[in-house]
């Protein structure tokens, strides 16, 4: 099992990581997605399978020295998993609450589909493209801080043709979380104007 989401995975379902690993022969568990240490992994299996993991890694010129600094910030992050997670997954719900309640016609959510920390937005219509919403989210001018008092960059992913995808980490803090949905209700609502007032051409 490929484990870089593996503790969101737990902590969205309220189960210990060892019931959805229970079935795989091996898994890989990363620190540094979502449990916020600067790098470092985990890998378990069977004694045979992590002997050989060992030969391989030494063969390749893996290894550290001083790797408790980095255990110490896994170990933390292990700790405090179920806090951080969970508030990742809770902003990222109010997020998607948020561009529901937006009812924009240029932007539509599946809440349903909001499970832990990731949110995919999906862009509707010819204009914006994902890119381009993006690029408007990232972007501060002056209209926005005379007209909102906030001076608000949004770093989002194009993700396909009409998707966008917003990911939250443990220094995404609530606060951030609202502002990136004004920034959003900002955005879409020029986006709107600016569609308006753009030449159509005619019918043929």
């Amino acid at each position: 099992m490929d484990g870089a989401r593996l503790m969101n995975a737990a902590v969205a379902q309220g189960v210990e990581p060892a019931q959805i690993a229970q079935h795989c022969d091996s898994v890989s568990l990363c620190f540094s997605k979502g449990l916020g240490a600067p790098a470092g992994a985990v890998l378990a299996g069977c004694r045979e399978f992590v002997t050989e993991a060992w030969r391989v890694r030494k063969l390749l010129g893996g290894g550290m020295r001083q790797a408790g600094v980095l255990a110490a910030a896994a170990r933390l992050g292990l700790r405090r998993a179920e806090a951080t997670l969970g508030r990742d997954h809770t902003n990222a719900q109010r997020f998607a609450e948020g561009i529901h309640v937006l009812d924009s016609p240029l932007l539509s959510i599946n809440l349903a589909a909001v499970e832990t920390n990731i949110v995919m937005v999906n862009v509707q219509g010819a204009w914006p493209s994902p890119a381009e919403l993006c690029d408007r989210l990232r972007a501060v001018s002056e209209e926005e801080v005379a007209e909102t008092g906030q001076a608000v960059s949004v770093l989002l992913l194009p993700w396909s043709a009409r998707t966008v995808r917003a990911v939250w980490h443990r220094h995404i803090s609530d606060r951030d979380t609202e502002l990136a949905r004004r920034k959003l209700e900002f955005v879409a609502r020029k986006s709107l104007l600016c569609h308006s007032l753009r030449p159509h051409s005619p019918p043929t």
